[in-house]
């Protein structure tokens, strides 16, 4: 394991104020958005995760990174892992963070986004935003001058999946060739997932039922990523061939936020596609179980898996934490304010 103060860089220790996907980061994102994976390079990812892990290892290194910056968080949706990691996160970074309850007024109604934006910016130095309609966050950074990022759209997770190969790297060391199967529903978490995992040299297998694959142009972007890092990226509709060999499995819910309308008709057909011991068996031996959670337990895992010992799903809460707060030492230019970057 890396020392306090190294990460493992190509097999090579090396300290993280001058690691180059670190120093190459900080200075392209400082200002920038992040509404999806894809606004970001394979080194922007790494660095993400490289800081990502440092920051958990030195929290207090990076305490007052943040002084007296400013952040707002508007929900559309119920939330309870992305808004607290994200204001316990600026908070242990210096800064503090404002939340806005959008749930019974989504943003857009009451006055324009663009509006919004231009009054926001203002008095906030980041806007983190969880949404159901993805075009309200691109709309957003289209017209903000402060970094928005995408806690959560229709589309994409970028931060849960940056979260979840954190988790891959503490217990591989690597994403990079590892085998990673998600089954379910090709929905926002499984779109971010795949993109990451592309950037991140991993090879990615998603088994959806007929009729719930993933967005064709996601699958295109992320095989492009894939063939120029190596790996793999492949889609099928039969979970027990998915998970063989797998290094890990990861479900998510059959019926996203927004889609409740659908619970009846849903449920039947994801019921094969339940991650439960059966299934997880078919996995190598030494592979772990993974879920962004909320869970419906019972219905897409099993209690067994969940609560098993191979479950690492509240690893990937904890992680929520570090990896958001790497993210917003990068987009806000915190790095210059930590001594050992000085």
């Amino acid at each position: 394991m890396a020392s306090k103060t190294m990460i493992e860089s190509q097999n090579i220790a090396v300290p993280v104020q001058k690691d180059p996907d670190i120093l190459a980061a900080a200075a392209r994102l400082a200002g920038e958005d992040m509404c999806s994976v894809a606004d970001l390079s394979s080194g922007e990812v790494r660095a993400i995760l490289k800081l990502g892990h440092e920051v958990k290892r030195n929290p207090r290194e990076y305490r007052h990174a943040l002084d007296a910056k400013q952040m707002v968080l508007m929900f559309e949706k119920a939330s309870l892992r992305t808004r607290l990691s994200f204001e316990a996160g600026i908070n242990t970074l210096g800064g503090s963070a404002i939340f806005v309850d959008q749930t019974s007024s989504p943003l857009g109604e009451r006055e324009s986004i663009a509006d919004v934006a231009r009054n926001v910016e203002r008095w906030v130095d980041v806007i983190v935003l969880r949404t159901y309609a993805h075009d309200t966050i691109t709309e957003m950074a289209a017209h903000s001058r402060v970094p928005v990022i995408n806690a959560l759209s229709d589309f994409e997770h970028p931060c849960q999946a940056l979260a979840d190969f954190m988790t891959i790297e503490e217990r591989f060391g690597t994403a990079a060739g590892i085998n990673f199967t998600y089954v379910g529903d090709g929905n926002n978490v499984c779109h971010s997932l795949m993109l990451t995992g592309a950037q991140l040299g991993a090879n990615v297998t998603v088994a959806t039922p007929r009729g719930y694959s993933p967005d064709i142009e996601i699958v295109t972007l992320a095989r492009d990523i894939a063939l120029a890092n190596n790996c793999e990226i492949r889609l099928l509709q039969d979970p027990q061939a998915a998970v063989e060999g797998a290094d890990a499995v990861y479900t998510d819910v059959c019926v996203s936020m927004g889609f409740e309308h659908e619970s009846t008709k849903r449920e039947p057909i994801f019921r094969p596609f339940q991650v439960n011991e059966a299934l997880m068996a078919k996995a190598s031996s030494h592979a772990f179980f993974m879920h962004c959670l909320p869970a419906r337990r019972n219905a897409e895992v099993t209690d067994a898996v969940l609560d098993g010992p191979q479950s690492i799903a509240f690893d990937q809460a904890e992680n929520r934490l570090h990896a958001q707060k790497a993210l917003l030492l990068l987009l806000l230019g915190g790095l210059a304010n930590t001594a050992s970057f000085q």
